[in-house]
């Protein structure tokens, strides 16, 4: 027996597309059926990834007497939040408004209307029971006392963000003081033993470290350098990171970055990989350049597609248990690697117990490599090879084991994020292997996701589908930008202002100065939502003013600066208050305040000299290149080589050149520095 979920093409829905219960995807069908029968919706919100999604699907949706109530009473409805998150966004808004905590599962109960009056996450299924019997029942009876309820729930997410924080987009001043303070006050977070902020969970959070890295290196402050390459190096050898394949989960439930919830996300790696990448130009620490390769290593072997874009999401769970396929009894390892066992042991903190639960182990290190070769009388050299050796060994006997479930779909904004951590990855380790799956993903953005000008958000089996959110737009049209600066094809910034562009016409809000989540023509929703705060993802309006600020400095269209510049205004006060959750923000800020600088060269040998600005990391500038005479940018149109044709490079501030010089380290000294 199937429901309605059987032609989805969501891996999430089609799971649940067996249950006994009568799921409907999100559509007019089910929301008619709602009006019609005068029926509670319930809204059922999940991903694939997700640990306590499974488990309630299989204690509830899976069990026949639940169904019953579900059906009899409500139309029911299942969501995929990484298809939908403007859907998603509202009803966690909602369930945080009626005071409970958010998280998915998330569980909605709406009237036919689509107005929320109460909800949850996960229920154990008694609770469920009884929760559906008492909602059906006070439908029954008090559906007006619901109908107010949920009327007054309607009302405050109709609440602008901008209103409700007390926003108004506007030019400021801009103080190097004020951005120290927003620094002193991130770095207060910080967790001096095992690094990342100092909460539990810990989530890797890429945006605050990229704003403090570029921070740290404008004013020269190792202190705080410091910081940001122990938080990577504690997270680079943690059980958030797989140890023998490469890419990092989602988080760890404690506070030593030690046991993760196992499920490895696109949207991450990406993010991460971009981070490492600059920690290795900046550091030249091996570690990172280690991270890195690995991580590409585990994308080309496990999640990318024939057609160049990249799977979605790893399952936490493989044979129903959350991890099996990434942890080891000690026997097993005792069987594998008896003689190296030892001081494998030491490095990863094995127990013959085990060092989590049901007695398995995870691959966690604490110890620094050098020192263990001493101790086991090693050269450095001899130790790191036949670390190598032992596990590529593990990874293939791991790799006979039953994998963890994949969330085979492509989101194109995830994709952004990863191309533009591939682009960066090039930089740092010199592998154009790296720049080429960059390129061939963008490629296949624009031409199976890209239909008569609109981005949609996700592809699957040949087919592009639902149109895109501003987190597609604006992850795409960075990543657009940085394959401009790192080939000189003019093709990638043509792309990032159509799409540019089209997000100015059908998501800006020229009332308050930000930008929708959902595009308001596309379809109506009880709420028209705008992303502010940063968070694992930075905000879709952060990314996009950035965007707007890089893109008037490629372009010369001040259009563009004067939307970013009031954005920026409008968060200033929020930012200066609470900037752990600002911080790609306050990367606009530094951005705003220094400024950007715009490299320009042309001429013969462009091609090669740009590669020292590519390879010797900067924070805030944008590159662009050309080996010949060109007016397919304006930061390139009017400037021209020395007198024999060779390349000259200009650096240019608010579209005002300097002199231009010949070398990267004359150039390089007209670079600002915050003091």
């Amino acid at each position: 027996m199937s429901n309605r979920l059987i032609h989805s093409q969501s891996p999430y829905l089609l799971q649940h597309a067996h249950n006994p219960v009568d799921w409907m995807p999100w559509g007019a069908e089910a929301l008619e059926k709602a009006k019609s029968e005068n029926k509670p919706i319930l809204v059922s919100i999940g991903y694939s990834a997700c640990h306590w999604c499974h488990v309630m699907e299989r204690e509830s949706f899976e069990d026949e007497a639940t169904a019953e109530i579900m059906n009899a009473h409500f139309v029911c409805i299942k969501i995929d939040r990484e298809e939908r998150p403007d859907i998603d966004n509202i009803y966690m808004d909602a369930v945080q408004a009626m005071g409970l905590q958010g998280g998915w599962p998330l569980n909605v109960f709406l009237m036919p209307n689509q107005k929320p009056f109460y909800g949850g996450t996960y229920f154990p299924n008694q609770q469920w029971k009884g929760l559906l019997s008492n909602i059906a029942n006070a439908f029954e009876k008090h559906e007006d006392q619901l109908a107010e309820s949920a009327e007054g729930f309607g009302t405050s997410l109709n609440r602008r963000e901008t209103d409700k924080y007390g926003i108004s987009a506007g030019n400021q001043e801009l103080d190097p003081d004020e951005l120290a303070e927003i620094a002193t006050k991130i770095i207060a977070q910080f967790d001096s033993e095992w690094g990342g902020m100092n909460r539990v969970p810990k989530f890797p959070m890429p945006a605050i470290w990229h704003f403090i890295l570029d921070y740290a290196v404008l004013c020269k402050n190792e202190a705080m350098l410091e910081k940001v390459f122990f938080t990577l190096k504690k997270i680079g050898m943690g059980g958030i990171y797989d140890q023998l394949r490469g890419g990092f989960a989602r988080y760890s439930v404690d506070g030593e970055w030690f046991a993760p919830h196992f499920e490895k996300m696109l949207y991450d790696n990406g993010q991460l990989l971009e981070l490492y990448a600059k920690a290795y130009q900046v550091s030249e620490d091996e570690f990172f350049k280690e991270k890195v390769t690995e991580t590409v290593g585990w994308l080309e072997a496990e999640m990318l597609t024939k057609e160049g874009g990249f799977h979605a999401a790893q399952d936490a769970d493989s044979e129903g248990v959350e991890g099996k396929f990434y942890v080891w009894t000690y026997e097993e390892l005792k069987e594998l690697i008896p003689e190296e066992l030892p001081w494998f042991s030491k490095l990863y903190n094995l127990k013959p117990g085990g060092n989590w639960e049901e007695g398995v182990n995870i691959l966690f290190q604490t110890e620094e490599e050098a020192a263990l070769a001493k101790e086991f009388g090693m050269s450095a050299s001899d130790f790191k090879s036949k670390l190598k050796h032992i596990k590529s060994h593990l990874l293939e006997v791991r790799n006979r084991r039953i994998f963890p479930g994949k969330d085979d779909k492509i989101l194109s904004g995830w994709n952004g994020l990863m191309s533009a951590g591939l682009i960066q990855s090039y930089y740092a380790t010199g592998e154009k292997s790296m720049l080429d799956l960059a390129i061939r993903n963008l490629e296949f953005l624009q031409e199976k996701l890209l239909i008569d000008g609109v981005l949609h958000r996700a592809y699957k089996n040949g087919k592009a589908y639902t149109p895109g959110f501003l987190e597609d737009y604006a992850a795409v049209i960075r990543a657009s930008m940085m394959a401009f600066e790192a080939n000189g094809d003019a093709r990638w910034l043509d792309l990032a202002r159509s799409l540019s562009d089209f997000c100015m016409a059908e998501f800006y809000d020229e009332s308050d100065g930000f930008f929708f989540f959902n595009n308001p023509k596309a379809e109506k929703l009880i709420a028209n939502k705008k992303e502010l705060f940063d968070n694992v993802i930075p905000a879709s309006n952060s990314i996009m003013a950035r965007n707007f600020h890089r893109l008037s400095l490629f372009t010369y269209e001040e259009k563009y600066s004067e939307i970013a510049s009031k954005m920026l205004g409008g968060m200033k006060e929020l930012i200066l208050k609470e900037p752990g959750f600002l911080c790609n923000w306050a990367s606009l800020f530094l951005e705003k305040l220094v400024p950007t600088a715009e490299i320009a060269i042309i001429g013969k040998g462009a091609s090669e000299k740009v590669k020292e600005f590519q390879q010797n990391y900067s924070s805030n500038m944008i590159l662009a290149f050309s080996d010949s005479l060109t007016q397919n940018a304006a930061i390139l149109a009017d400037k021209t080589p020395d007198s024999s044709g060779n390349a000259l490079i200009y650096v240019c501030f608010d579209h005002t050149c300097r002199k231009p010089v010949s070398t990267y380290e004359e150039a390089i000294s007209q670079l600002p520095y915050l003091a």
